[in-house]
C-alpha cells in the first residue's frame, strides 16, 4: 500500500482516559521512545485526585500531555494536535484543549450509553455521531474489541485482557509517528519477566495496534519529527523528582557526607523517597517515619551527627514541620527541607500544581525564623538547584527551603547530565579540637560569614548544649536576657543575608538590560515566560525575562536591575506572593498575573497580558 510520509516540526499529544486505562504508562513510554531519538520534549501528567475515582466519571479522567519537536521547546504546549480519548469523559474534559482541525483518536467502546451517561452527555447524544466534532479529524477505533481479538487465544480473563488496551493505542501511535517499538518491548519484558501471560498480552496488543495502522486502508499518511538541534552530549529523559534525587546524591558525594532522608509519604513528593531508596549503593539512608514531625526531627538528628539531613513533603506536611524547622534555625544546623507544592489550602488539590507556598517558605514559622529559599524552574533544573541548596545549607550552617511543584516534579524533559568530575566540590570543615589559645569550646563563635562551627557529638573537648531555647551569644548557654535575644535574632538574619555575597548576581534570561517590560518569574512559570517573551522579542518588542533561583536572599544586583524597566510583570500560579515580596523589598511597582486553577500558565495568556501592558491590541 502506498503511503506518504509528512515531516512535522512540532506535535502535542494528549493521552486521556479512565484512571485505570494506563494513560500515564502509555505517555511515559512514548516519552522515553521520543527521548531516545534525540527529539526535544516536554510533558505534563495530569492525575485525578482520587486513588480510584468512579469508572467513566469526569473526576476520574487521567491525562498525559506530551509535546515533541525538532526545535528547542520549553512548555508541553498550550493546545493539543492529537487527543487520544479512551472514553466519553476523556473527550469532554479535554476537547477544549484541542486545536480546530486536530485529530481525535476515539475508542468507540468508551462511548456506549453507560459511558455517555457517566460523562453527563444528554440522553441519546453521542458526540461521535451528532456532528459536534465536524471541525476535527475523528479517527474511530474500537480499541477494546480489537485488543480482545488480538488476545483471543490467551487464557487471561476479560478484565486482564482489557488492561492491554493502552498498548494497542501505543502501537498505533508508534506506527503513525514512524517509530521503532524496541524500547517499549524491552520495558515490558523487564516489567513482566515473572508474568509470562501478561507479558505476552501486552506484546501482542502493542503489535496489533501497529499492524492496525499499517494494514488499514483508511490511513494514508504517517508523520515524522526530526531530531532536535541540541548541544552535543549524552542525554536522557528525566522527571523533576528523579533529577532532584540525583542532585541530592551528587551533593552527598561531593561533600563526603552520608545522605539521610527522613520522609513521610505525600503527593507529589513521595517519588523522591522511592527514588532515593533505590540508591543504597551510594550510602543513602532513607527513613519512612510515622509522621511528618518524626521525619524532620530524624533528619535534624542526622545533621547533628554529621550527615546531610534532608526531609521532603508538600504544603500540608511543611505546616506540620514548622516547629522543627524553628529548632534547626535555633541550632544553626544544615538541613534541606524540600516542598513539592500542590494546590491548597488544607488537603486542597493533591494532584494539581500550584506555587502557593512561597509565603509559607518565607514566613511560615513562629518567631523571627529566617531560612534561605531556593526554587527550581524545570524538571532537569532540579538537579542543579537542589545541589546548590545543599551547598548553602552545609557551608552556611542553616536549614534551606527548596521549592518545586507538581508540574515540575511529574514533568519530563531531555537532560544533558553532568560528569561527576565536572561538579564543584562542597568544601566543609568540622571542628575537631580546641584552637590555640581557646580554653573552652564556644559553639556560637562566628566566622566572617556569621557561621558557627560544626562540631560532631562525641568529639573530645567540644561538648556543647543543644535545644530550642535561646542561646547566649558565643557560649551557647541558655539565655533569657532581652539584649542577647535581640542580638541573636539579628545575627541569625545577618547570616542568611550574608549568603548574598556567595551566590551569583542575577542574570537576564533574555532581552535587553533596560526596556519597557521586565517579566520576573520563579519556579515552573519558566517555560511559559521564556516562550512568550521570545515571541514578542521576535516582533521587535522591548521585553526581557528574569527568572529567580535565589529568592531568599535575593541576588545583590536584583533591585538595581528591576529599576531599569518601566513596567514589571510577575506571573505566578498563586494569588500574588513573589510580587508582594518584590514590592516590599525594592519598592517597585510590580504587577501580578495570577492563575489558580491547578494547571500551568500558558504562553498565549502571557503574550496577551504583555501586549496589554505595551498598549498593543490583542
Amino acid at each position: 500500500m502506498n503511503r506518504k510520509q509528512e515531516l512535522l516540526q512540532d506535535v502535542v499529544i494528549k493521552f486521556a482516559g479512565d484512571s485505570g486505562d494506563g494513560m500515564q504508562l502509555t505517555g511515559t513510554q512514548f516519552t522515553n521512545n521520543t527521548a531516545l531519538l534525540g527529539i526535544d520534549l516536554a510533558t505534563f501528567p495530569d492525575f485525578p485526585a482520587e486513588i480510584r475515582a468512579p469508572q467513566g466519571s469526569l473526576p476520574g479522567v487521567s491525562g498525559f500531555q506530551l509535546r515533541f519537536s525538532s526545535d528547542n521547546i520549553y512548555t508541553p504546549g498550550d493546545q493539543v494536535d492529537v487527543l487520544v480519548a479512551m472514553n466519553a469523559a476523556a473527550l469532554k474534559v479535554n476537547l477544549s484543549l484541542l486545536k480546530k482541525g486536530g485529530k481525535i483518536i476515539a475508542n468507540t467502546d468508551g462511548f456506549d450509553a453507560k459511558n455517555l451517561r457517566l460523562a453527563n452527555y444528554p440522553e441519546g447524544e453521542n458526540p461521535l455521531e451528532n456532528g459536534s466534532l465536524d471541525n476535527y479529524e475523528v479517527i474511530k477505533i474500537d480499541v477494546t474489541k480489537l485488543t480482545r481479538e488480538a488476545l483471543k487465544d490467551i487464557t487471561l480473563g476479560m478484565k486482564e485482557k482489557d488492561r492491554a488496551k493502552n498498548m494497542f493505542v501505543l502501537g498505533f501511535l508508534y506506527w503513525m509517528y514512524n517509530r521503532d517499538m524496541e524500547s517499549t518491548i524491552q520495558f515490558l519484558k523487564e516489567k513482566f519477566a515473572s508474568k509470562p501471560e501478561i507479558l505476552e498480552s501486552n506484546l501482542r496488543a502493542l503489535q496489533a495496534g501497529y499492524n492496525y495502522g499499517d494494514t488499514t486502508e483508511t490511513f494514508t499518511t504517517t508523520y515524522k519529527v526530526e531530531k532536535a538541534k541540541m548541544e552535543p552530549g549524552v542525554y536522557r529523559s528525566v522527571m523533576g523528582n528523579q533529577a532532584l534525587a540525583y542532585g541530592l546524591i551528587a551533593a552527598s558525594q561531593k561533600s563526603g557526607l552520608q545522605l539521610f532522608l527522613g520522609s513521610y509519604p505525600i503527593t507529589p513528593a513521595s517519588d523522591i523517597l522511592h527514588e532515593l531508596a533505590r540508591h543504597k549503593n551510594f550510602g543513602v539512608k532513607t527513613f519512612q517515619a510515622e509522621d511528618e514531625i518524626a521525619a524532620i526531627t530524624a533528619a535534624i538528628g542526622a545533621s547533628y551527627g554529621g550527615a546531610l539531613g534532608v526531609t521532603t513533603s508538600s504544603g500540608p506536611g511543611i505546616a506540620l514541620k514548622g516547629e522543627a524547622m524553628g529548632l534547626a534555625v535555633m541550632l544553626e544546623l544544615p538541613l534541606v527541607v524540600i516542598n513539592i507544592q500542590r494546590g491548597g489550602p488544607s488537603t486542597g488539590l493533591p494532584t494539581k500544581t500550584e506555587q502557593s507556598d512561597l509565603m509559607q517558605a518565607y514566613y511560615g514559622r513562629n518567631g523571627e525564623c529566617p531560612m534561605p529559599v531556593i526554587a527550581a524552574c524545570t524538571p532537569s533544573d532540579c538537579f542543579d538547584a537542589v545541589f546548590e541548596a545543599c551547598r548553602i545549607a552545609l557551608q552556611h550552617m542553616t536549614p534551606v527551603m527548596f521549592l518545586s511543584d507538581g508540574y515540575i516534579a511529574n514533568g519530563a524533559e531531555p537532560w544533558k547530565f553532568p560528569k561527576a568530575e565536572d561538579l564543584p566540590e562542597i568544601k566543609l570543615h568540622f571542628k575537631t579540637s580546641l584552637d590555640e589559645g581557646e580554653e573552652k569550646f564556644m559553639p556560637y563563635r562566628r566566622d566572617e560569614k556569621y557561621v558557627r562551627p560544626w562540631a560532631l557529638p562525641g568529639t573530645r573537648g567540644l561538648e556543647h548544649r543543644i535545644g530550642g531555647l535561646e542561646k547566649q551569644h558565643i557560649t551557647g548557654n541558655v539565655s533569657y536576657d532581652p539584649e542577647n535575644h535581640q542580638l541573636m535574632v539579628k545575627l541569625r538574619q545577618a547570616k542568611v543575608d550574608k549568603i548574598a555575597d556567595y551566590i551569583p548576581e542575577q542574570k537576564i534570561d533574555s532581552g535587553p538590560d533596560k526596556g519597557n517590560v521586565l517579566v520576573v518569574g520563579w519556579g515552573s512559570t519558566y517555560g511559559a515566560i521564556k516562550s512568550a517573551v521570545a515571541e514578542l522579542q521576535s516582533r521587535g518588542e522591548s521585553v526581557s525575562h528574569v527568572h529567580l533561583r535565589y529568592i531568599r536572599p535575593f541576588p545583590k544586583n536584583l533591585g538595581a536591575l528591576l529599576k531599569n524597566f518601566k513596567q514589571i510583570l510577575v506571573p505566578e500560579i498563586n494569588n500574588g506572593q513573589l510580587v508582594r515580596i518584590l514590592r516590599d523589598e525594592f519598592l517597585v511597582d510590580a504587577r501580578g498575573y495570577n492563575k489558580i486553577m491547578g494547571v500551568p500558565i500558558t504562553k498565549t495568556e502571557l503574550v496577551m497580558k504583555i501586549e496589554e501592558m505595551l498598549g498593543r491590541k490583542n
